[in-house]
């Protein structure tokens, strides 16, 4: 392999070259490629051709209006973006070594993780690590992937994307997500006494969409019980959009515990928890770090306080 490397550098591959790849992987335009990485489009096109005489392979081809890559391309794109997250967050690292202050980190983060795990370490790093900045992205293990692979984000808290590459990862694994059913604070059903699985499926249930790793698990659950799925005329992968449904009407929404937690709890919630505990948990999740990377030193310490601040849910999970 360090043989390969040393042939694509003697025959002149530089970094210019590896831009424009990655950057028209990400386009699929040459015109939005060269505008990503500030050349013209002549300029561009004279870089591909540069890489495929280098590679001695062709690494685009037109497709419709824009660009396809072949397989050598795309083999190259993901070599090529890693590359420059690894240079990237080298110069973070110097600046952060060299620097007063402690650094600038990109956490992106599930719901129930976010305010179980990432909440708590960003308020004891106000006192730990004062000249510590942070970005938090909320969102869906698949697109916090594609985040992190991409050197957007320094680390995640997520479960590994499904049609990912489970070796772009390194992963430690921290905990499953029980779920909680939600609902308004004067519903019928938050005083019932004996509340049975039955009783919910009178009402409509507030889901994600199809294939989101809740919606699963939910449905599974309720087949594993011998019950079917619930009435639904609304599925969504918004939370306020959840909450705005539920303060509305009749219906019901699953959300992780830690969720629940904190709008479902305490005097003048708008919210409350079913007394009813189906058993519903979430597959695990885990800290996800990109393979074979050294984090920053920053992000590497705001890593430990995660890892070191228990969550409700901490019952070791296997990977």
């Amino acid at each position: 392999m360090v043989y390969l490397m040393e042939t694509l550098l003697r025959r002149g591959l530089k970094l210019a070259h590896l831009r424009i790849v990655a950057a028209l992987a990400d386009t699929g335009q040459i015109g939005r490629a060269a505008d990503r990485v500030g050349i013209t489009q002549p300029a561009a096109s004279r870089l591909l051709a540069e890489v495929e005489r280098i590679t001695g392979h062709p690494v685009h081809a037109r497709a419709g209006r824009g660009i396809a890559l072949t397989a050598q391309g795309a083999a190259l794109a993901r070599r090529a973006t890693r590359i420059l997250v690894e240079l990237a967050d080298t110069a973070v690292e110097l600046d952060q070594i060299g620097g007063g202050g402690l650094g600038h980190v990109r956490i992106g983060a599930v719901t129930g993780p976010a305010l179980d795990r990432v909440l708590p370490a960003l308020r004891a790093a106000r006192l730990a690590l004062p000249g510590l900045t942070t970005e938090v992205e909320v969102g869906p293990s698949d697109h916090l992937g594609a985040m992190l692979i991409a050197g957007r984000i320094d680390f995640a808290l997520a479960r590994r994307p499904v049609d990912a590459d489970p070796a772009l990862f390194d992963t430690t694994m921290i905990a499953d997500e029980p779920v909680s059913l939600v609902a308004r604070q004067d519903h019928a059903l938050t005083q019932a006494r004996h509340l049975t699985p039955g009783a919910l499926l009178a009402y409509d249930w507030v889901l994600p969409g199809d294939g989101a790793i809740l919606r699963d698990a939910v449905l599974a659950r309720l087949a594993a019980l011998g019950l079917p799925a619930p009435p639904g005329r609304l599925a969504t992968s918004s939370f306020l959009l959840t909450l705005a449904m539920l303060q509305n009407s009749n219906a019901i929404a699953p959300l992780a515990a830690a969720v629940a937690r904190r709008f479902a709890s305490g005097p003048g919630a708008p919210f409350a928890v079913l007394p009813i505990d189906l058993g519903i948990r979430v597959a695990p999740y885990g800290l996800l770090t990109r393979a074979g990377s050294a984090l920053p030193p920053a992000a590497a310490r705001l890593r430990d306080l995660i890892l070191a601040t228990k969550g409700d849910a901490d019952a070791p999970s296997a990977a």
